[in-house]
């Protein structure tokens, strides 16, 4: 396993994080999910994303349990506010009053007595940023968040945080967008603010919800899938499951094939080949499914095949900065 640096703070996060958003207390029970963090562990992933919202509140439940009995210094814990947590019209957002109240609950579930980084999970338009990020401070200097982190803020939302983060002496050290080889929204304006900023990115999708394990063809899709209908077919309406999305995909299992390594390996290891990332939450609902995962950890790209890569994919990689993934209103 390879360790990097979260922004310009003085923490290691490992290269694959275990995230368990869509597994745990979903399609993943208890035992299975300690099963999986377990194997996290014994591959050398120390670090863990989960959120509040996730599964009702018990993906952190369930994260907490697999980690009893681990040393809580020896792992590094994610989560965030900001979707609903209850039926309220104060469970959700980022209000003082709900992420003052949001932490408390996400430190009881996680069994723990603090985060390594707390994250706004989205940006929210209907609180004022000053309330936001003093009640982050006040979170961090009451020890239970060592640093806070932003998940799909535009580059104007990110820059005004971690001013207002500085002011209040505390540290924006990451930003959680999705990225992958098919959606790279982020690298015309997010990646060279961040760089200025001193903030990292943890990525979520890096497999594109699955679409780049290869798994899904032109015409057929796995039973059960994230992306199969009823009658077995492709659900087509979304943005990765459109036919030359998928046949370009398949043009690149020959890349991986002459590395000697899955596709998901070689999708994983373009996202850490990028400079600004220091980590890529993957997620596993079998154990095994780590093996292949975390060898893209040791897997180096040449220019050579990056430039491949792109050629293969052509215009079907998405790459406007409009599209990062903000809420007007809560949901």
């Amino acid at each position: 396993m390879q360790y990097r640096k979260l922004g310009t703070s003085g923490m290691y996060v490992s290269a694959i994080a275990l995230g368990n958003w869509a597994t745990h207390g979903e399609t993943v029970d208890q035992d299975l999910a300690t099963e999986c963090v377990r194997k996290a562990l014994d591959l050398g992933i120390t670090t863990f994303d989960t959120a509040d919202a996730y599964a009702g509140t018990k993906a952190e439940s369930m994260l907490g349990e697999a980690l009893k009995g681990v040393r809580r210094e020896g792992v590094e814990i994610m989560t965030k506010a900001f979707f609903p947590t209850g039926p309220g019209k104060n469970d959700r957002g980022l209000s003082r009053k709900h992420v003052m109240e949001s932490v408390n609950g996400s430190l009881r579930r996680l069994q723990t007595d603090y985060v390594d980084v707390y994250q706004a999970h989205r940006y929210d338009y209907e609180t004022p940023l000053e309330e936001t990020m003093g009640a982050f401070a006040d979170i961090v200097h009451a020890g239970k968040a060592h640093y806070i982190g932003v998940s799909e803020w535009t580059v104007e939302e990110i820059r005004a945080g971690a001013a207002l983060a500085a002011e209040l002496g505390i540290r924006l050290v990451s930003s959680q967008p999705q990225y992958n080889m098919l959606w790279r929204v982020i690298e015309p304006e997010v990646v060279p603010v961040c760089e200025e900023l001193g903030i990292t990115q943890v990525c979520w999708s890096p497999l594109a919800q699955g679409v780049l394990s290869g798994k899904y063809g032109a015409s057929t899709v796995p039973a059960g899938s994230r992306f199969s209908d009823d009658d077995g077919g492709l659900k087509t309406e979304h943005k990765f499951m459109q036919p030359e999305v998928l046949e370009r995909v398949e043009k690149l299992k020959p890349i991986a094939e002459d590395l000697g390594v899955p596709l998901a390996t070689l999708a994983v290891a373009w996202v850490l080949a990028n400079p600004n990332v220091s980590a890529a939450i993957v997620g596993a609902s079998r154990p095994e499914q780590l093996d292949d995962t975390v060898k893209a950890a040791e897997l180096v790209l040449e220019r050579e095949t990056l430039e491949l890569i792109d050629d293969t994919l052509g215009d079907v990689v998405e790459r406007d900065p409009a599209k990062v993934e903000s809420f007007p209103e809560r949901v």
